[in-house]
């Protein structure tokens, strides 16, 4: 359709994902994010105009408004990528994503459940979950509901860190008592680095303190970070530094370019008026270059452009037309039978060379932190 792109779930494609009878929502949301990543490293027309045709399509392809998902965790992942285009001046002015952005963020925490204070995974759910919760506190504390994000949080680092510090998946409200899903995904670290970031910077703005000032104000949220930033180094990475948690393709294709993502905020964007703060910044900074060095050296090329590896400890498998493509599966998509060939795989590694960018467009500042 003239002035509309969409992301091919996989590739080499079949018909039918030319015609997008499958909907992806929530890799069309981190496809958004990371043509925002590129436009605000190099903002050019040809990059804004491509964000902008990419939201037209959603809102041709999702058939209704953009809020009529049945999974808030979809719902948050695309705020996000919205509010971000609506803050950054050198896209917002050519692109009305709060027109998008306040319904479907007033659409998603009217979902809050009024019991547990939180969020479901979706729609007429029991299951409460990070991949939901996580998104929507980052989304409340940028927007500065200080007092929601923090009841996010909260609920998760009450409820759902294991013994060795990390952040497990959710959990399930049975009739017999709570029922934790105690699975580790990368996502679920990242996203909770990136709530206690944008909590702690939520906090000193309202107190009217500085980043660099040295005050009580955000502590909490920092001695958090640290904690699970050392977990991650610990459990989720190899020798080198380097992320090495395998996570397949499918949706889990996505899951380890998150935690990319938000490694790079801590090292961006994170408050460092102590010990904590300054070793967090520097432990993030390490995992993502030696994750991305990693990466890129793992990749194959297929006209003079990058294939991504889906195990980020391995060398990339080219895609090949044929063989099973991921199905859907209780809401969730599964990996195709090569799963560099599918879209959120290739989604994670370009995500993985932006935080990278991002980290080293950054030294100047981290060499400022560790003079403190």
């Amino acid at each position: 359709m003239p002035r509309t792109t969409l992301g091919i779930i996989a590739w080499p494609p079949t018909t039918r994902d030319r015609l997008f009878v499958r909907w992806h929502y929530w890799w069309q949301a981190h496809y958004i994010d990371n043509l925002i990543d590129a436009a605000v490293r190099r903002p050019t027309t040809s990059r804004i105009h491509a964000i902008r045709r990419h939201l037209r399509a959603m809102r041709i392809r999702n058939i209704s408004r953009l809020s009529a998902n049945n999974y808030y965790d979809d719902k948050a992942w695309l705020a996000l990528a919205l509010q971000r285009a609506a803050n950054e001046p050198k896209i917002s002015a050519k692109l009305n994503a709060a027109r998008d952005l306040e319904p479907l963020v007033e659409n998603i925490f009217e979902g809050v459940d009024s019991l547990t204070g939180v969020l479901p995974w979706r729609t007429n759910e029991t299951f409460y979950n990070v991949p939901t919760n996580g998104p929507a506190a980052i989304l409340a504390a940028r927007n500065g509901d200080i007092e929601t994000a923090e009841r996010l949080v909260d609920w998760t680092f009450d409820n759902l860190i294991n013994e060795d510090g990390l952040v497990m998946d959710g959990i399930h409200m049975r009739m017999a008592g709570p029922e934790p899903v105690t699975a580790l995904h990368p996502y679920c670290q990242g996203v909770m680095l990136g709530a206690c970031v944008e909590l702690a910077r939520a906090r000193r703005r309202a107190a009217g303190v500085g980043d660099e000032e040295v005050s009580d104000v955000g502590v909490k949220e920092i001695t958090r970070i640290h904690g699970l930033l050392r977990a991650i180094e610990n459990h989720m990475t190899d020798h080198d530094g380097a992320i090495n948690v395998r996570t397949g393709g499918g949706d889990g294709g996505l899951f380890n370019g998150i935690l990319a993502r938000y490694l790079s905020l801590v090292v961006e964007c994170l408050p460092t008026p102590g010990r904590h703060g300054t070793e967090s910044v520097a432990i993030a900074r390490r995992i993502v270059l030696a994750t991305a060095e990693q990466v890129w050296r793992f990749r194959l090329e297929v006209d003079g452009l990058p294939v991504f590896s889906a195990d980020w400890t391995k060398d990339a498998t080219m895609p090949q037309a044929g063989g099973l493509v991921g199905a859907t599966i209780a809401g969730a998509v599964a990996s195709s039978d090569i799963a560099e060939r599918d879209l959120s795989v290739q989604l994670s590694g370009w995500m993985l060379m932006e935080a990278a960018a991002r980290v080293s467009a950054a030294g100047a500042r981290v060499s400022a932190v560790g003079a403190l």
